[in-house]
């Protein structure tokens, strides 16, 4: 089994920090996103890979088992309960010989270990521990992505989805930001011989919207404004995630001047009745087609 190094494919050493690890996922998604690369398999295959790695590495206690035991971190723990059991039941160790020091022949790996011992391949320990009243094993987690738009994302909604045959209602708060990651615990695959069950991580997914930038809790924007109402000022009506605003445009206004619209950005999460601002950049169009009488004007202008 090949192993797969989460952070060479986001692209960071292992000293990255968890801000670190969002910008470069940010990144990498916005080039690799299907809606950008459509019918381009290379990259809806290494843009999987992103999503698997930010799932991983973007939560820290999952990150944790990886650093540990790396591809194979989901059964970690498992594996270190099986050893002390072992050592529990033979203290002399008489009967710790396949596990103690991790002494594998050549040719089988940590990989091949763990895939016989709860995969099902086969593996002597493996069979006589799913036959013991007291081998219990937590259930395998599951990694579920969920796709909100970014106007969903700004609002606090239910959503229900199937997982396992069984129907998960969650509350998403608003705010919710791409990449992050929600633990709902125990709705994850069985446990086996009366173990716990897994636990469910769901990835949200935002993809870039057509008329709003999301930085942080900020939204940035650009308005068209026409040469008359830069020049002569006037005003602008101006979307917002809840609706449109009616911005004044002063005069002598320079084409990316930037205005701040405080309190219309996007929601901060998880603390109600907090927003961040919405920053607007006007765009001077300027007129064509004139008619011979506006050159004229345009002239009298240019020359007064």
């Amino acid at each position: 089994m090949a192993y797969i190094d989460y952070y060479k494919i986001l692209g960071v050493d292992k000293s990255a920090t968890q801000e670190d690890i969002k910008k470069a996922y940010r990144k990498q998604a916005r080039k690799l996103h299907p809606d950008l690369n459509p019918d381009d398999k290379e990259a809806e295959r290494k843009f999987k890979e992103l999503n698997e790695a930010n799932e991983v590495l973007s939560n820290p206690e999952n990150r944790t088992k990886y650093d540990k035991y790396g591809e194979n971190w989901k059964h970690g723990e498992e594996y270190e309960k099986a050893q002390q059991q072992q050592r529990r039941q033979y203290p002399g160790g008489h009967a710790g010989g396949a596990f103690s020091g991790a002494d594998f022949g050549e040719g089988e790996d940590f990989s091949d270990f763990f895939q016989n011992m709860f995969g099902g391949a086969g593996g002597g320990f493996g069979r006589s521990t799913r036959g013991s009243a007291s081998g219990k094993f937590k259930g395998q987690d599951v990694n579920a992505e969920l796709n909100l738009s970014l106007k969903e994302a700004a609002t606090t909604h239910q959503q229900t989805f199937d997982i396992n045959g069984k129907k998960v209602r969650i509350t998403i708060p608003a705010g919710v930001y791409d990449g992050q990651q929600i633990k709902l615990k125990g709705h994850g695959n069985p446990g086996f011989n009366g173990g716990p069950n897994g636990d469910l991580y769901i990835t949200f997914n935002i993809p870039a919207d057509s008329n709003f930038e999301r930085i942080g809790d900020d939204l940035k924007t650009k308005v068209s404004i026409d040469l008359y109402s830069a020049v002569l000022g006037g005003d602008v009506k101006v979307a917002t995630l809840d609706g449109s605003v009616n911005l004044k445009v002063k005069p002598e206004t320079q084409s990316g001047t930037t205005v701040r619209l405080k309190g219309k950005g996007f929601p901060v999460y998880k603390k109600d009745g907090q927003f961040g601002d919405l920053f607007v950049t006007f765009d001077v169009k300027l007129p064509t087609n004139l008619t011979e009488k506006q050159k004229e004007l345009f002239e009298q202008l240019k020359n007064s």
